[in-house]
């Protein structure tokens, strides 16, 4: 069968496709629409990356089964409010009328279903299976990870779904790191005795950006010195980016974030500088702080109007008229928005092109959905660039844009190993509706005193380029400067020639007026303390392993590396430089055989 008998498609839906692809849908969204149409089955989990065409896919297939009578009437289970009514306004334009607004009580006539939050399917499941019950019913769940956050709605969704004819489960991003079981998904049990969520159709980042489906994106991250002030009254200085304890971590991250120190103007005013160079190519393009908290928000939108002299739209998840505030922005060709936790599916604004990641959340799973808000593609050259501040855990996430991930159930529960064992609490708290005083406040107590920014290296496609320079500088604004509309391989290109000139820039200038480690970033690997020390016992054992092979004494062998390789002692050596060590260590004992 074919999606051609989707009659209530305009030639225009969904407005384009890929380049080379056919004229109605995209080559994935016909790819699972053939995939599903072959069997058939009850329940579907499409998996696609933010920014694919989830909701066209979705209503195509909803359009299809309404025309053949497989259903009689669909309902929507949205994350948000907001996403709700995205769903509604969408299915009305293909002709599905959903109502957005339904509590209870028969549904009027006009419409073809309902779009409801899982909040709200929480709160009424019982309400939502009659009407299963009562006619053949497709459910689309959409981002269906939701259903597991919290047992109550993972059990409200089962019991108010099981009788529905037909269930389309869609995600985005990474599923949940913790391990209840969503409703409706499939898990299979791999070789290690380890089931795994199974979907039906899968459409990753990678695929997508070789299509040109969605954005490249440019990653810019911004090192500095932090200054705080703990509980006990300790003042600790430390470098953003260097290895650190993960308390150490939290707080230096904190303090960055601060408006009131200099760490956050001085990332504003070049992601600012960057927009303005974006708009010279896409005039609409706008721009994204993704903040922490509302009181933070107020502060940096305060920023950027002094920085740009123009406006800045503010969204809060509490305030009522966020939607209105959305749908206003993603309309106008306004520069900035500021938005508290409202990032994680419940914005979809097509022209964002430059974000700045100024909350704490450290989860795969908010990350991915952040980053999703920028990668949407209009049309062939744009790029999405987003600023991060160097932490470890933030830098790892870029670099696994393209990992799939799958949902895992019977994982060990070690936090020590499990990166992304606390993503269901922090989520929880991205999400949370007020401000809440947890009492996690008073226990992680500190006071941020100061902080500084230096541009730290740019990330694009796995590869980390550039060397460290002040903000305002020559060497920053090359980077902040590359054009909007670039093919993904030009601006590879484009960074291998700027980190070229950095490099021979730095050659030139004396070693007296070089105030910043001029190495390249590739050079300058960001890892955690514990990393660190796992490169420490690396070296020591292999050291150890050569000493027994040559016969000369520990002292020696260190003293002999540190000669050749360059730096410090080990206690006080970087990472590149240990790794370089280690890889002059391996080359000894190859030559020994």
């Amino acid at each position: 069968m074919s999606t051609a008998t989707s009659h209530h498609l305009s030639p225009a839906f969904p407005g384009r496709a890929p380049w080379g692809t056919a004229s109605k849908l995209r080559a994935w969204q016909q790819g699972a629409m053939d995939a599903y149409l072959e069997q058939h089955p009850r329940d579907f989990l499409a998996v696609a990356t933010p920014g694919a065409g989830k909701t066209t896919f979705a209503l195509t297939l909803a359009s299809w089964l309404l025309h053949h009578r497989v259903v009689q009437q669909v309902t929507v289970v949205a994350p948000t409010e907001h996403l709700k009514k995205q769903w509604a306004e969408a299915a009305a334009r293909i002709g599905i009328k959903l109502d957005p607004e339904y509590s209870a009580g028969a549904l009027n006539k006009e419409y073809h279903g309902v779009a409801v939050t899982y909040a709200g399917v929480g709160v009424r499941p019982m309400l939502h299976r009659n009407r299963c019950e009562q006619r053949k019913t497709l459910v689309i769940l959409d981002e269906i990870h939701h259903a597991g956050d919290s047992k109550s709605w993972g059990e409200a969704c089962s019991e108010a779904f099981e009788p529905a004819t037909r269930r389309l489960a869609l995600t985005g991003t990474p599923f949940r790191s913790d391990t209840n079981p969503i409703p409706f998904v499939t898990y299979v049990e791999g070789s290690d005795g380890i089931r795994r969520s199974s979907a039906d159709y899968t459409y990753g980042y990678g695929g997508a950006l070789a299509d040109g489906v969605v954005r490249p994106v440019i990653f810019l991250s911004y090192s500095g010195n932090m200054r705080w002030r703990t509980k006990a009254g300790d003042e600790i200085a430390a470098r953003l980016g260097e290895p650190m304890t993960k308390d150490a971590v939290s707080q230096a991250w904190r303090t960055a974030l601060n408006p009131k120190g200099e760490w956050m103007p001085s990332v504003l005013k070049a992601a600012d500088r960057r927009l303005e160079e974006v708009r010279k190519a896409i005039p609409d393009a706008g721009g994204l702080v993704i903040a922490s908290d509302q009181e933070s928000a107020r502060a940096y939108a305060k920023l950027l109007r002094d920085i740009s002299g123009r406006a800045v739209t503010v969204v809060l998840s509490d305030d009522t008229g966020a939607s209105q505030r959305i749908d206003d922005f993603r309309q106008s060709e306004d520069r900035w928005m500021v938005a508290v936790r409202m990032v994680s599916e419940g914005v979809d604004v097509p022209r964002l092109a430059v974000g700045v990641y100024a909350t704490t959340v450290s989860t795969p799973l908010f990350f991915a959905q952040a980053v999703g808000r920028f990668v949407r593609s209009r049309r062939r050259g744009e790029t999405a660039s987003v600023f991060l501040p160097t932490v470890p855990m933030l830098l790892g996430f870029a670099h696994e844009m393209e990992v799939e991930r799958d949902h895992v159930l019977d994982k060990p529960k070690k936090a020590d190993d499990d990166p992304y064992a606390e993503e269901a609490d922090l989520l929880k708290e991205a999400e949370r509706a007020e401000d809440e005083n947890t009492g996690e406040q008073e226990e992680l107590s500190f006071e941020a005193l100061e902080s500084d920014a230096v541009f730290d290296r740019v990330m694009y496609d796995g590869a980390e380029f550039g060397m460290q320079a002040r903000p305002g500088s020559e060497e920053e604004q090359d980077y902040l400067g590359i054009p909007g509309l670039l093919e993904p391989d030009q601006v590879q290109i484009l960074l291998h020639k700027r980190q070229a000139k950095q490099i021979a820039h730095s050659r030139k200038r004396p070693d007296a007026e070089a105030d910043l480690p001029e190495i390249p970033a590739e050079r300058r690997p960001v890892v955690t303390h514990k990393e660190l020390l796992e490169l420490r016992r690396k070296l020591n054992t292999m050291v150890g392993a050569y000493v027994h092979q040559s016969g000369k004494p520990h002292g020696v062998v260190h003293n002999e590396l540190r000669r050749l390789c360059g730096g410090p002692a080990s206690a006080e050596a970087t990472a590149g430089q240990l790794q370089t060590r280690i890889a002059k260590v391996q080359e000894w004992a190859t030559r020994m055989r």
